[in-house]
């Protein structure tokens, strides 16, 4: 299995939490690729902690949907799944849906200002082909109103559901079809400054429904779900 060039990347406080993010977003964003197999020796030595937080990790990452395991054989990155990334679209646009809802009648100006200087960053980085800036931006833009709802649940659905969606998300912003979500977004902030709570609400949950989970962007068989 090749590993990210780095050790000693993690600090001794949280192992289990730290080991978790980091092993999640190495599989998000394409370091470790579907259908790879994990040694969770080889992830102990890369992370810098013992083999137990790595094990624990890779468990909560099963039912993240995000590594499959079959015991006694293999431990490897799921494959991306059709079924089950419609089903975290699904949870993910309607938690996006209610932070909107709840978040409205809270926003400063301040805050769609800032949700305006986030979208613009995000157009930036698709003209650029910058997919990490893309998803940071993305990130920060759908991130004021989950933080302005106030809502410490939503967050906790979003942490386990929204990784499935990233690796779509990774491979959309890299194609075309990924321009369509700029748009998007403005009609949210529009909607969101004009106060119409339900509006914005619908278009947040329209922008989440808008990626297809469906869609191969290109990609080989053997990263696909069957």
């Amino acid at each position: 299995m090749p590993i990210p060039q780095r050790t000693g990347v993690i600090s001794r406080a949280l192992l289990r939490d730290n080991a978790y993010r980091s092993i999640r977003d190495a599989i998000v964003d394409g370091t470790l690729q579907p259908g790879e197999r994990l040694n969770d020796a080889e992830l102990a030595q890369w992370l810098g902690v013992s083999r137990t937080p790595v094990r624990e990790a890779l468990t909560r990452l099963e039912e993240a949907g995000l590594v499959l395991t079959k015991p006694g054989r293999y431990t490897m990155v799921s494959p991306l799944d059709v079924q089950a990334a419609r089903a975290a679209q699904t949870v993910t646009a309607a938690m996006h849906e209610l932070a909107v809802r709840e978040a409205v009648p809270r926003l400063s100006a301040a805050e769609i200002t800032a949700m305006r200087a986030a979208n613009t960053r995000f157009a930036a980085a698709l003209e650029a082909d910058d997919v990490d800036a893309a998803i940071a931006s993305d990130d920060e833009f759908h991130g004021v109103a989950v933080t302005a709802a106030g809502n410490p649940a939503l967050c906790t659905v979003l942490e386990q559901f929204t990784p499935v969606l990233r690796r779509l998300e990774r491979l959309r912003f890299a194609s075309v079809s990924g321009r369509g979500s700029v748009a998007l977004h403005d009609r949210i902030i529009d909607l969101c400054e004009a106060g119409d709570a339900e509006s914005a609400a619908t278009a947040a949950r329209d922008n989440w429904l808008s990626l297809d989970p469906g869609a191969d962007f290109g990609l080989p068989d053997e990263a696909l779900g069957t």
